[in-house]
């Protein structure tokens, strides 16, 4: 392809992924959504998906700035603040993991690796599309407080599981893996601290990119440990915000607000790049008929599993217990991410990953179709407990 003419690709493309998604807003269709649909439609137009090593590049900044961000959102004061009612949170969803593990195993059937990718990929809440969407819920001040702690607390746990479970082939590689990730726990913050002493008082306002750097470095490394860019991004954002009291402006507001930035104009090319590259057996009745059926059985059981929760243990409104549940539904990210490495590694059928991408779709629309439902006006204060609320 001619320079000029890629140039003009390129700069249609980044215009169509910033303008066409934002568009489609209007309509509550969810902006990735719509860049992973243009990828599925530009693989369409070009006869198959395209190896461009410039595309792979950005869809990577976008992964690892969108979990960066996640760990910089996690606020220890909030985890400590709704500790006990976190942890019974976190023990019931691990309930639900083993319970959709054994179902999986039994009645697909898959290993118990592939198995634990699928549940891990139908009931992990997307904390960091959840966490750009917030502000378009309309949330109170409480409701926000604990889709953010849910969410975060299901990553962490789903992290964890990943990890031990693409480690688990021998006991001497998750040896080998959790002392190479124990080692880059250790020197996150050393590396940050002496970038803080040695460099930034020379480069005034260098942070943002020298915390965006360490971010994507730490993604590859865990990337070469065959765990995905998702989990070094992550850890590198968490020990940033750990080292705010020592290191105030390496997780300031205003780094946390450019990392948002930085995320959201990179992001759409991930989605874009993985719609590019769906596989034609996914397009296919079959698929469409199991992600249906996947979507119609999980979706209804993780929304009300969730309200009962809320509404049992602190005695919430009905409705605000409804519009928690629904704002955690989307799983968006991660099923994207564990359908390509159960697809890559573990030989998933096409039927079954274009089955798990109609069940992220559905998942990630449904708080955009149902909050109508659910934002009448909620109960009186005297309607809901305040012991409740102060408990939570």
């Amino acid at each position: 392809m001619p320079v000029l003419t890629q140039e003009l690709a390129y700069i249609a493309l980044i215009f169509g992924l910033m303008v066409v998604p934002r568009m489609l807003q209007r309509w509550n269709m969810p902006a990735p959504l719509s860049a992973f649909a243009l990828g599925m439609l530009a693989a369409a137009l070009m006869g198959g998906s395209s190896a461009d090593g410039t595309l792979a590049l950005l869809a990577t900044l976008g992964i690892s700035s969108l979990f960066l961000f996640a760990g910089l959102e996690v606020e220890l004061s909030g985890l400590r603040r709704g500790l006990w009612p976190l942890l019974a949170h976190l023990a019931f969803h691990a309930l639900a993991l083993g319970a959709a593990v054994w179902l999986a195993t039994r009645l697909v059937p898959l290993e118990w690796r592939s198995a634990t990718l699928v549940a891990l990929a139908v009931l992990t809440p997307s904390t960091g599309f959840i966490l750009e969407s917030l502000p378009r819920l309309g949330l109170d001040e409480y409701e926000n407080f604990w889709v953010m702690n849910k969410a975060i607390g299901g990553e962490l746990l789903a992290l964890v599981v990943l990890f031990l479970t693409l480690q688990s082939e021998s006991l001497g590689r998750l040896a080998l893996s959790g002392a190479a990730l124990l080692a880059m726990l250790a020197g996150l913050p050393l590396l940050f601290l002496a970038l803080m002493r040695h460099v930034v008082p020379y480069a005034r306002g260098c942070e943002f990119s020298l915390l965006v750097m360490v971010g994507v470095v730490a993604a590859w490394l865990t990337k070469q440990l065959g765990v995905y860019y998702l989990v070094g991004a992550f850890v590198a954002g968490l020990v940033a915000r750990l080292l705010q009291e020592r290191v105030p402006t390496l997780a300031s507001p205003a780094n946390l607000h450019a990392v948002r930035l930085f995320a959201s104009f990179f992001v759409p090319f991930y989605f874009f790049y993985r719609g590019l590259h769906v596989p034609g057996g996914a397009l296919q009745w079959e698929a469409l008929g199991l992600g249906l059926l996947l979507a119609s059985a999980a979706l209804p059981l993780r929304v009300g599993w969730l309200w009962l929760q809320r509404r049992v243990m602190f005695r919430e409104d009905a409705r605000s217990s409804l519009r928690v549940a629904l704002a955690l539904s989307p799983t968006l990210i991660f099923t994207l991410v564990l359908a390509g490495i159960l697809r890559e590694r573990f030989g998933l059928p096409d039927a079954w990953y274009g089955a798990l991408l109609v069940y992220a779709a559905l998942s990630t629309l449904l708080p955009s179709l149902a909050f109508p439902l659910a934002t009448w006006p909620l109960a009186t204060p005297a309607a809901t407990p305040a012991a409740g609320r102060q408990g939570a």
